[in-house]
């Protein structure tokens, strides 16, 4: 298993990214349980979030996150896996 940094982009919806938020966070969380997830959350101004997925393959770590609301309603307008190799510091999980 390898770790990925998943980009997402939102489309420019605040209204809609705040009325899915709840659940796609609910699902983040699940992840998160599984370990499938090991960090989540937005970037600067929040038209963007970083992900970092386990997987075998970018595409898995896509794969992995096709069940998230956001995806589902198409709030985000683009998603973006690249592997991350990490080597200063440990990521506990990965």
């Amino acid at each position: 298993m390898a770790v990925f940094a998943v980009q997402y982009t939102y489309i420019d919806d605040a209204q809609r990214l705040a009325t899915f938020r709840p659940e796609h966070r609910e699902h983040l969380a699940e992840l998160l349980r599984e370990g499938t997830l090991l960090l989540s959350g937005p970037l600067d101004d929040g038209s963007e979030a970083l992900l970092i997925v386990v997987a075998d393959s970018a595409e898995e770590a896509l794969a992995k996150l096709d069940g998230d609301p956001f995806k589902r309603e198409r709030v985000i307008a683009d998603r973006v896996a690249r592997e991350w190799k990490v080597v200063i510091g440990e990521l506990h999980g990965a």
